[in-house]
């Protein structure tokens, strides 16, 4: 079995709560859906035939990915989180029957597919999780790049932060003072909900990011704001 890098954040993510895909909709009024059904329409976008969820939790994006895929396309969700791949293989099972879609175990920084496998890494939501001071993230990213064929491309939609200055201080409180406390009492998971906002609240800037992807090696980089710049949807070129 491969063992997860990131120790705390395993531990945090393996304590799954019962109602966490509940708990995500009420944290963001349901609009996680949208953000998500965005990201999946652009991985699908320039027809791919072979797309990884990268830390696919239980399973959104790849499930969405497979609902709107048309034609004989493999998707792969991969996380180090088992209680959250049984989640994700369930859920497929009922929502999206028959359809090429799978689910591993696996470690971010040693992805288990050859050079050039994919056309399109997505990842919602948890690239902040390989990126928010963790000193695995270059390992990270560099797998990212090699999995990816040439021309291929990493479509992330993850929290960002607001250009406006009283939109950002608004959606800081916002974070601290109702994901927090929320979070932890529908999940009863203190560490995990403390972990969401105080990362959420202190990420980069769309810009930042796009920096950081250059920086890896991608040639070229998009990103596009959604709720008034406190998500954002990155598009990577390999």
């Amino acid at each position: 079995m491969v063992k997860p890098v990131d120790k705390h954040l395993h531990h945090i993510f393996t304590a799954v709560p019962r109602r966490y895909n509940v708990i995500n909709r009420v944290l963001t009024w349901g609009l996680d859906r949208r953000w998500r059904l965005a990201c999946a329409r652009e991985c699908l976008s320039l027809n791919p035939k072979r797309i990884l969820d990268l830390a696919c939790g239980t399973g959104d994006l790849a499930i969405q990915l497979a609902g709107l895929a048309e034609g004989d396309v493999e998707i792969t969700g991969l996380d180090y989180s088992e209680p959250m791949l049984e989640i994700a293989r369930k859920r497929a099972e009922s929502l999206v029957p028959r359809k090429k879609l799978s689910f591993l175990f696996g470690d971010a920084s040693a992805l288990p597919f050859p050079d050039g496998y994919f056309d399109c890494v997505g990842i919602s939501f948890a690239f902040r999780n390989l990126t928010y001071k963790n000193p695995s993230s270059k390992r990270y990213l560099a797998e990212v790049l090699r999995v990816l064929r040439h021309g291929g491309r990493f479509v992330i939609v993850e929290t960002s932060q607001p250009d406006a200055k009283p939109i950002r201080g608004l959606y800081h409180l916002y974070m601290r003072w109702f994901a927090f406390p929320v979070g932890r009492l529908l999940s009863g998971n203190r560490a995990a909900y403390y972990y969401l906002a105080q990362s959420a609240s202190r990420y980069y800037t769309a810009v930042e990011v796009s920096e950081i992807l250059l920086q890896t090696g991608f040639s070229q980089v998009s990103f596009s704001h959604l709720l008034w710049g406190g998500v954002a949807i990155h598009v990577a070129i390999k």
